[in-house]
């Protein structure tokens, strides 16, 4: 099974991106994907002003798995609309330009990619939507 979970710590968000082969940004916040308890892929990501962005959307190298970086995408960029931002960009090279379509991004006149979340996720999750319940918040220090 699939989990998305917080990074917890500094420490852990650097030994994953060693082990998926970005670099380690100590100002971003970071979501790890695990399959079956295993660490396969993660999300670097902040929160600057009135706008998400995610830096990097990788899996740990070696690995192939579409849905997985979907799903990290989207969960990454859920806890930014819970957080009162609904709107985020990408960086050019965070992932494959189909995933970070796939998870709601358009390449605008610019170049740049922009999500916007306004509604996106509205009706997910029934009475629960927009409630986050445990240590859900992603280290920032």
């Amino acid at each position: 099974m699939l989990e998305i979970k917080p990074i917890q710590t500094k420490a852990d968000q650097e030994t994953a991106c060693t082990r998926c082969g970005i670099p380690y940004d100590q100002d971003c916040m970071a979501y790890a994907a695990h399959e079956d308890g295993e660490f396969i892929g993660m999300c670097q990501f902040n929160i600057e002003a009135e706008r998400g962005y995610i830096k990097n959307l990788a899996l740990r190298e070696g690995l192939s798995d579409f849905e997985a970086l979907f799903l990290l995408g989207r969960a990454t960029l859920n806890f930014i609309d819970l957080c009162g931002i609904h709107k985020a960009a990408c960086s050019e090279d965070a992932a494959e330009e189909r995933v970070v379509t796939a998870i709601g991004f358009r390449r605008g006149e610019d170049g740049v990619y922009l999500a916007d979340m306004t509604h996106m996720f509205e009706g997910c999750g029934g009475e629960s939507a927009g409630k986050m319940s445990g240590n859900s918040t992603p280290a920032r220090n």
